[in-house]
């Protein structure tokens, strides 16, 4: 993992949003965005990862990466797509399995482009607002201390665990996490945002659902932790299984 935690210093001008896992849909994030309002002169985007694979889009990611208004952090699937870059047959397979077909049709530039943006992904973000700051992991913390990103390097254990966990979400575990204001997570694809604690569950599209019952994105605004929902319809079914 390149860089374990990026923090970004409160935006005196704009909004800051956070929006749950893009799965290649940008130009569905990109029409959300102008129904919200959004300022790319003064407002920031911030994403949980998983901007790739099971969208027709993925191959964008390294076009809105170089947005100045718009971040992510690191999820599972873009770890999968750095994996199956590596040339590991087993990882090109997985990745495959999950969404990743796109990747081996691109020629080796934009292949090699893409790589390079998705190393560049920390592990997690520390956005401060005028009430205090928020966190950003894609899926879980190993610890309910936010100092424990700041102040340690996380082992590899740990690190995945932030990844790909769902532990907190499937024991309905609703302690604090101390040191932040809040935490915001993706990962899990839930009907509606939902809150243990001081986290947010935030990822509410659904790509693995036909079109037009894929639900919609939910934007979490940072300074009021007030959630915004894009366009789209609701869904109540939850798979059992999904990363």
């Amino acid at each position: 993992m390149r860089t374990q935690l990026v923090t970004f210093s409160a935006n005196t001008r704009g909004r800051d949003f956070a929006v749950g896992d893009v799965h290649g849909h940008f130009s569905i994030l990109w029409r959300d965005l102008q129904a919200l309002g959004f300022d790319t002169a003064c407002d920031r985007l911030f994403a949980v990862g998983d901007l790739v694979d099971r969208g027709p889009e993925s191959a964008q990611v390294p076009d809105w990466l170089d947005k100045p208004w718009f971040h992510a952090v690191r999820g599972n699937h873009e770890a999968m797509t750095l994996a199956a870059l590596s040339g590991d047959e087993q990882a090109m397979r997985f990745h495959q399995a999950n969404g990743g077909e796109w990747l081996q049709a691109l020629e080796e530039p934009q292949r090699s482009r893409i790589g390079a943006t998705l190393q560049a992904l920390p592990l997690a973000m520390e956005v401060h607002t005028a009430h205090g700051a928020v966190g950003l992991v894609h899926a879980d913390l190993p610890t309910d201390d936010w100092q424990d990103l700041r102040s340690s390097t996380l082992s590899a254990r740990d690190a995945s665990y932030c990844l790909w966990s769902v532990d907190r979400m499937a024991q309905q575990y609703a302690g604090e996490v101390r040191n932040i204001r809040a935490v915001v997570h993706g990962h899990i694809t839930l009907p509606r945002m939902q809150v243990l604690g001081n986290v947010h569950f935030i990822d509410t599209h659904h790509s693995q659902l036909p079109p037009g019952q894929q639900g919609h994105f939910t934007f979490l605004e940072l300074a009021t932790l007030k959630a915004h929902c894009g366009q789209g319809p609701a869904w109540v079914k939850v798979p059992a299984r999904y990363r």
